[in-house]
């Protein structure tokens, strides 16, 4: 019997965040018993749903009693594995699942998961808006917007567009894609995978673990670390890879002569890079992988086009914020790893001063001496200990000035940039040593530019 097929009553949900409190929602919707416990404090507009709600909540602690006799548990991605909480369930062998997971349960959609190092939150937005675009009912969830199990509890869609992190699929058991896209995979997260890049990819790669024949798997044939789980697992389903790097044969998406190329069904799709909304290689790959995904949904040629052409960036994610004094403004806040710094540095024409830092997660920043090099003047560092980016940078770049706080990093910007160049805000880091998010952190880069 599948986990997905028993019945549980008790539900206790771990983490009152968004993924948390969606998850809790969802379980009263389904007529289940629900406790959440928060081993932090419980921001106040979640507070508020959940005695709205009328769910019962601790915060400030996880008390073992009541957690240990629930049927189920729900954790919340936060919370890593090796936590004391969900050791004691599981010697109790009380299941512990994701949200993703206990959602995915309650929903007949026709599901597209996209996972990936870089570049998930864009295709995500991205295929949901050309499906929208084309009078489909889908909704946006998952790492992005309202968790999955939060949107659940509105309302079930035809299709649910779906940004999934590794911590979300560590959770899964039966959950299952019928479109499943990974974009890349480099390091990331390394402190939660006790420094083992392998333990890290293998999350990744757990968007494949239930997928089958009748469904399809978009993947980028041009990243070697997919390509050796390819050959390593033996998954039976529909195949269809991206490259800007080689000429493919069989179906799927490929660049040459300046236009990528998408080959479905023996349907053959064409848009030169320069019609496209979303500039950059890794951009490339996006609308790539959401073209895919939407051609096997038989989205027509022209809307399909003209969605491509239109579609407006998600914010935090090389946004332009503005033009002062001959100087253009990007926010690159959503460039919480190395990975996602570099496209950000490769995608720019333009000497850059270039704002990072925050909280490193076992960064490794020698992919990105070679830009740094041939493009950063000068290196603003933002974050609560900043020592591993001077020593490293130390003898690449002059000067290298020290912040701590965005009003600091951009006045500093300002006055070393001149008329023609770019600040660039791409942290390569975390950013939960001195903002919420990274969401507060764009915010306020963007405030303290106009305020200049």
């Amino acid at each position: 019997m599948k986990l997905s097929e028993q019945k549980y009553q008790k539900i206790v949900v771990l983490g009152a965040g968004e993924s948390g409190l969606g998850a809790a929602m969802l379980a009263r919707k389904m007529g289940r018993e629900v406790y959440v416990s928060d081993s932090g404090k419980i921001a106040e507009t979640y507070q508020q749903q959940l005695t709205a709600h009328q769910l019962e909540y601790e915060e400030g602690k996880h008390t073992f009693e009541p957690i240990l006799q629930a049927d189920l548990i729900v954790k919340s991605p936060g919370i890593p594995d090796q936590a004391p909480v969900i050791m004691a369930a599981k010697s109790k062998e009380i299941p512990v699942i994701s949200e993703i997971e206990f959602a995915s349960w309650f929903s007949q959609a026709f599901i597209i998961g996209i996972t990936g190092t870089n570049g998930k939150t864009t295709t995500t937005a991205l295929t949901a808006y050309i499906l929208q675009q084309a009078g489909l009912d889908v909704r946006v969830a998952g790492n992005i917007g309202k968790s999955f199990a939060a949107a659940l509890a509105e309302a079930d869609h035809e299709y649910f567009v779906l940004e999934l992190s590794s911590f979300q699929l560590d959770g899964i058991v039966d959950f299952r894609p019928d479109i499943a896209v990974l974009l890349n995979i480099t390091p990331d997260h390394l402190d939660r995978y006790g420094n083992r890049f392998e333990a890290y990819a293998e999350a990744k790669w757990r968007i494949t673990k239930n997928i089958t024949e009748q469904d399809a798997f978009i993947y980028n044939t041009d990243d070697d670390v997919i390509n050796k789980l390819l050959i390593n697992n033996n998954i039976k389903t529909r195949k269809f890879p991206i490259s800007l790097q080689k000429r493919l044969t069989k179906e799927g998406a490929f660049l040459a002569n300046n236009k990528i190329n998408i080959t479905i069904n023996k349907q053959n799709f064409h848009m030169t890079l320069e019609q496209l909304a979303l500039q950059g290689k890794h951009n490339a790959y996006n609308s790539m992988a959401a073209g895919v995904a939407a051609k096997l949904l038989d989205i027509r040629k022209e809307s399909l086009k003209q969605s491509l052409s239109d579609f407006q960036n998600i914010a935090h994610r090389i946004e332009f914020v503005a033009n002062v004094h001959g100087v253009a403004y990007y926010n690159d806040s959503k460039a919480t790893n190395v990975n996602a710094t570099w496209y950000a540095l490769e995608t720019m024409d333009r000497p850059v001063v270039w704002i990072a830092g925050g909280q490193d997660k076992g960064n490794d920043y020698s992919s990105l001496v070679p830009l740094v090099k041939q493009k950063v003047k000068a290196l603003i560092c933002l974050g609560a200990d900043n020592n591993k980016l001077k020593q490293f940078f130390g003898e690449l770049i002059e000067p290298i000035i020290e912040t701590r706080s965005v009003e600091q990093a951009v006045m500093a910007a300002s006055m070393i940039a001149s008329k023609g160049d770019v600040v660039l805000l791409s942290p390569a880091c975390a950013s939960f040593d001195l903002f919420r998010n990274f969401e507060e952190r764009g915010d306020m880069f963007k405030d303290a530019v106009k305020a200049l």
